[in-house]
């Protein structure tokens, strides 16, 4: 699964707007929009938007051996 449907699942699970969302992160809905529109989010953007959500953001990376990245 991409991380825009992520996103997109995320703020329907939190039952708010994408406007409300990008109100939260101090951004217009229009650049907002246009950041979904390109997927182009940083590890920063993440946490952003999960914070704004009331959420936590975590990406890793685990090995077989049970060790995390």
């Amino acid at each position: 699964m991409d991380i825009i449907k992520k996103i997109k699942m995320a703020i329907a699970y939190s039952e708010i707007t994408q406007g409300e969302l990008a109100s939260r992160m101090n951004m217009s809905p229009q650049a907002f929009s246009q950041r979904m529109k390109t997927g182009k989010f940083s590890s920063d953007d993440l946490d952003k938007i999960a914070e704004a959500l009331g959420a936590e953001f975590s990406f890793k990376i685990k090995f077989p051996d049970g060790t995390e990245i």
